[in-house]
């Protein structure tokens, strides 16, 4: 768990749509703020019962006086969200990670196509009020089972039609359209310079990056709400070495253990959340070693650079790893 958990309290549950509540939380200590204000693609982490954490974005860029996430009943709900919409109550104090953004919105972008797939709107709708905030240009689209199973429909067209045109919307309701976005249609013909944003479920992902690839686009960014399944580990047959460089310390890995766990046995107190790669509470700057990568966070490029690596899931190829910490 993070050290820097903070306490909050629930100020309101609010139905967004058929499966969908937003949870707005404010500071426990009344009439102050927190010290951080949202931005657009953040997230904070939710520290629930029994030592259950999981990490919901923000949907209030610009604030700090609240706290708001969106939170869909999963039907495969591991508890995390059947705990917010069963258990949470109105004045439940609950403690709270401080917000990381690893989607984070590029505001000087001349457009930006965000594309987001069912509670993967958190997220979009924060940078779409980011931009329209800002006056910039942007296009959404927006995929979903139903209408009635879309949240913030009503504010979406209301920032559309408050925008004199910079905004603009692509409804893809499954069951008025029929059929799948096609992806490499709607993402081809935007200006040079144009930004591209997705989150959502894992075939959405994954056709948005297939689409990316096939148009060659440049700037492309994306969040997974939820791990794919890992592929069998590199580690080396008799693990390898970790060598702490601030701490001092040196500790071995053994096959089948994952490094957080390893630290967390020699006495370190790293911090985390997800335990699955998609949170980037546990990222770690890297010194050397060939780390084996298996975070859905850092792109292709950052994992080639190897300067950072996520200490949950990914760990080693090679015998040995320097970690600046």
């Amino acid at each position: 768990m993070s050290s820097s958990s903070l306490q909050a309290f629930v100020q309101q549950l609010r139905y967004e749509a058929a499966g969908t509540v937003s949870v707005e939380l404010r500071p426990l200590a009344p009439a102050t703020a927190f010290a951080q204000a949202v931005e657009a693609g953040a997230h904070i982490d939710l520290h629930l019962a029994d030592g259950l954490t999981r990490s919901y974005s923000l949907t209030n860029p610009g604030e700090s006086h609240r706290y708001v996430v969106a939170v869909a009943l999963d039907k495969a709900s591991r508890g995390g969200s059947r705990f917010v919409h069963e258990s949470l109550r109105v004045g439940r104090q609950i403690a709270i990670g401080g917000p990381r953004n690893h989607f984070a919105l590029d505001e000087a972008a001349p457009y930006s196509v965000l594309v987001a797939g069912g509670i993967g709107i958190t997220p979009i709708y924060a940078m779409l009020q980011r931009l329209a905030a800002l006056g910039r240009p942007a296009h959404l689209i927006y995929c979903a089972g139903s209408r009635q199973s879309a949240a913030f429909v009503a504010e979406i067209e209301s920032l559309a039609a408050a925008s004199q045109g910079r905004l603009t919307v692509d409804w893809h309701f499954k069951d008025e359209r029929g059929t799948r976005a096609d992806l490499p249609h709607l993402l081809a013909g935007h200006p040079a310079g144009t930004h591209f944003y997705c989150c959502g479920p894992l075939p959405l992902l994954d056709a948005y990056e297939q689409a990316c690839e096939q148009l060659g686009l440049a700037h492309v960014h994306l969040e997974h709400f939820a791990a794919a399944p890992l592929a069998a580990p590199q580690t080396p047959q008799d693990g390898y070495a970790v060598e702490l460089r601030k701490s001092g310390k040196t500790v071995h890995v053994a096959p089948g253990i994952a490094l957080l766990d390893a630290l967390i046995d020699a006495g370190m107190n790293p911090e985390y959340s997800c335990r699955e790669g998609v949170c980037g509470a546990c990222e770690v700057k890297v010194i050397s070693g060939d780390v084996d990568h298996r975070d859905l966070i850092l792109s292709k490029q950052e994992q080639a650079a190897n300067r950072s690596m996520m200490v949950c899931v990914s760990g080693c190829k090679s015998g040995s790893l320097v970690l600046d910490c």
